[in-house]
């Protein structure tokens, strides 16, 4: 894949069952230490409650994640939560739900319940966004074919990330992986411009 999806801004919902309340916060993240701050930063606003469950999804194979099911039953919340932001088909997402006991156990095939009903309005809520996968693209040239460059940073819709100028031309900008074979035709005709692409050893 060279697409995946990811919420835009953050989200929060509500599920109550028998007197518990299970308040539910998606956040789009991109880092293990993102994750924790904002978990840090929930435990200290919502110290009273008895249970911070969470998953999150990071990464472009869907093999960096975690699911923690704190001090509920064994697999009755993280999971869940897990299981819903993978049927949202998301990543680089964090779901943390806050469960306020209500005197009334639910049992763990409702505690399942909650914590997938409180994750799916917090997910139903949020605007999917789609990212797309990148490399690192490199353009050297010389100064009479920077209005030609300049085109294929529009026409490509490149992220320009460092522009060098000072002996010869430089660009280096981000370039979709999907579009890599094309831009790569397109450059045939440009003798005087070379190129680089991240992980290409030619």
């Amino acid at each position: 894949m060279s697409t995946y999806y990811t919420i835009k801004e953050a989200k929060e919902g509500l599920f109550k069952e028998k007197g518990s309340k299970f308040l539910s916060f998606a956040f789009p993240v991109e880092s293990e230490e993102q994750v924790k701050e904002i978990q840090d930063n929930l435990r200290k606003e919502y110290y009273d409650a008895r249970h911070h469950c969470f998953a999150w999804v990071i990464g472009m194979d869907n093999q960096n994640w975690r699911a923690n099911d704190d001090g509920e039953p064994a697999h009755s919340a993280g999971d869940p939560i897990l299981g819903q932001i993978r049927s949202f088909e998301l990543t680089n997402t964090l779901v943390v739900v806050v469960r306020y006991f209500g005197g009334t156990k639910l049992g763990v095939g409702g505690l399942i319940q909650a914590y997938k009903a409180a994750t799916d309005d917090a997910l139903s809520k949020a605007r999917k966004v789609e990212i797309f996968e990148t490399s690192e693209l490199i353009m050297k040239f010389d100064y009479d074919m920077m209005s030609q460059a300049e085109r294929l940073i529009t026409e490509f819709e490149l992220q320009v990330k460092k522009r060098d100028f000072k002996s010869s031309c430089l660009i280096v900008s981000e370039i979709r992986n999907d579009q890599i074979s094309f831009f790569q035709e397109k450059i045939k005709d440009l003798y005087n411009m070379q190129f680089q692409i991240e992980g290409d050893d030619e």
